[in-house]
């Protein structure tokens, strides 16, 4: 990831006039978000301004628009996810679409069905937008060469979540008023979290300095070519970080023992008021949850004033609603 190009390309974009304040462009130019691997950062910031506007929308007492009035959104979760699915169905929904979440538990695939042939089945129902959360990365790539309508990444496996990057960005963006030139230092098991990946990606392109602290074995390989800052001493990476985005144990994903105990873990790389003490004082605190208290986070730090993951859950709709209106321009009459 060439990250001195992205900065370069988010420079030449502000030089032309293009402000957080201008009106996002009337067509997001992409039929499908698969990943923020291949967004521009005029990409990224349509989406972010589009979405600063369905917070209003969330905030009042009539939230329904009548934009995708007609339109069918699938949500196709072949993981568990609360947050995630019910985020994407009340986005739906306060757009006007007709939504259905496929309980994939209970369906053809259990009985043996591949992914290529549910596309085939759902694309024959004539849906307009599926929204996919798969266990294998490339699983929604492949999915959206096989359907004619736009499809969006919920997250697949380790690869991307671009929709919580999004969020993130936003939730920064709301309370920091910019991006460009903050420090956000990443914690935790960034081996196994495509949130990690998408937040490197897009907050890199919008001109934050990135770091990465964990343990070494929670580091992909090779992580250092990326140019990345990288710290395993959780206070060094901290040390006047203006974000610090913590991580969730992905122990769904570990094959082994890759912590030696949740207490040890908690002491080493749990963020608790001490640690925090060593970021900047005016420091914000993220997490896109599910947290595990006194894990990767004490409940003092998660409740606390500079703790911004309510937040994120409120801006993960308006994220949502602003993905889903810009695909469906793309769509028949959109």
């Amino acid at each position: 990831m060439d990250r001195s190009a992205l900065a370069a390309s988010l420079r030449c974009a502000y030089s032309d006039g293009f402000k957080m304040t201008d009106t996002p462009r009337s067509v997001f130019p992409h039929r499908h978000l698969l990943g923020i691997e291949g967004l521009s950062p005029l990409d990224i910031q349509a989406l972010l301004d589009l979405a600063d506007s369905q917070v209003e929308v969330s905030r009042q007492v009539e939230k329904r628009k009548t934009t995708l009035r007609g339109r069918t959104q699938i949500n196709l979760f072949f993981e568990p996810s609360t947050r995630t699915q019910s985020s994407f169905e009340i986005a739906g929904k306060r757009l006007g679409a007709d939504v259905m979440n496929m309980a994939v538990a209970s369906s053809s695939v259990k009985k043996g069905e591949t992914l290529i042939d549910t596309a085939a089945t759902l694309n024959a129902m004539r849906p307009d937008i599926i929204v996919v959360r798969h266990y294998a990365a490339g699983a929604v790539h492949l999915l959206a060469q096989k359907v004619d309508c736009a499809v969006v990444n919920a997250g697949d496996g380790a690869h991307e979540h671009p929709t919580q990057a999004l969020l993130d960005a936003l939730t920064i963006r709301r309370n920091k008023g910019r991006i460009d030139g903050l420090i956000v230092a990443i914690c935790g098991d960034i081996l196994h979290s495509r949130v990690a990946r998408s937040n490197m990606i897009l907050l890199a392109a919008m001109g934050a300095q990135v770091r990465l602290v964990a343990p070494t074995n929670l580091l992909p390989p090779g992580i250092a070519r990326l140019g990345f800052p990288t710290f395993t001493d959780m206070r060094k990476g901290l040390e006047g970080a203006d974000i610090v985005m913590m991580l969730r144990l992905q122990r769904e994903r570990m094959n082994g023992s890759f912590v030696p105990s949740v207490k040890e873990y908690f002491r080493f790389y749990g963020l608790d008021q001490e640690k925090l003490s060593y970021a900047k004082p005016d420091a914000l605190v993220m997490h896109p949850g599910p947290m595990n208290r006194g894990v990767e986070i004490s409940s003092d730090v998660a409740d606390g004033a500079q703790s911004l993951i309510r937040e994120q859950v409120e801006m993960g709709v308006a994220v949502r609603m602003a993905v889903i209106e810009a695909l469906a321009s793309h769509l028949p009459n959109g």
